[in-house]
């Protein structure tokens, strides 16, 4: 049996929803997509034109002007904000709340999730965000949730801002992440939620190889072909 799947990954920030998603799909041969990516651009886009994320009117026709692409890359996708790679600019922890806040905003999100669909509707995806599982797939084959400590995700964050250099505190990063906690969780349209029947996989105290093997049994159960 070989099924070419949708493999749904939800989770709050730093839980290892997106190191786990890429190294499944190259195990599988599948394409990944990096949804948040997305709401990162267009939070970007919003930043640079000055437009503040409360005028939602000036933001949900921003958001119908803009083109948001992603391709396959060495380290996982390349995203594209109206044709310029933007891959590296929508990782400051200033992009990180700027994609929640905009993601606030209905017109954002139905754009969004749109294109989401139509990039997965043939299988062979592993697509990781926030509302995979209860918006954009809530039929997919395989759903997980992904969730880690606060602390271990700050000291996660605080290491990759360290690699890519821009060092920040554990307390400010912290901080930062209990806001994005409570944002996404709280929000009207679409909030961050478990989806019922998902596998949910605590990384706190899990290796990324671990992780990893976990959502490939849940793929190979529901019928990917195994290498």
């Amino acid at each position: 049996m070989d099924k070419k799947l949708v493999i749904a990954i939800d989770g709050p920030a730093a839980s290892g929803k997106s190191t786990t998603a890429k190294l499944v799909a190259n195990r599988l041969g599948y394409l990944y997509i990096d949804t948040g990516a997305m709401y990162r651009a267009m939070g970007l886009k919003a930043g640079q034109l000055g437009i503040p994320i409360s005028d939602s009117g000036s933001i949900a026709a921003m958001a119908e002007a803009t083109v948001i692409t992603q391709k396959p890359g060495r380290k996982g996708v390349t995203t594209f904000l109206d044709g310029r790679d933007v891959s590296r600019e929508i990782r400051t922890p200033e992009a990180s709340q700027l994609a929640s806040d905009i993601s606030t905003i209905p017109a954002v999100r139905r754009r969004l999730v749109a294109q989401q669909q139509e990039m997965g509707k043939d299988g062979g995806v592993v697509m990781e965000g926030r509302d995979i599982t209860t918006v954009v797939f809530p039929e997919a084959e395989v759903k997980v949730y992904m969730e880690a400590s606060v602390e271990e995700r700050a000291r996660r964050r605080q290491a990759e801002l360290a690699r890519k250099g821009m060092p920040a505190t554990l307390a400010e990063i912290e901080e930062q992440i209990r806001a994005r906690d409570r944002q996404d969780s709280t929000r009207a349209d679409s909030p961050l939620l478990r989806a019922a029947g998902a596998l949910v996989i605590d990384t706190t105290g899990l290796t990324i190889e671990l992780q990893v093997e976990m959502v490939l049994e849940e793929a190979f159960k529901a019928g990917a072909r195994r290498e």
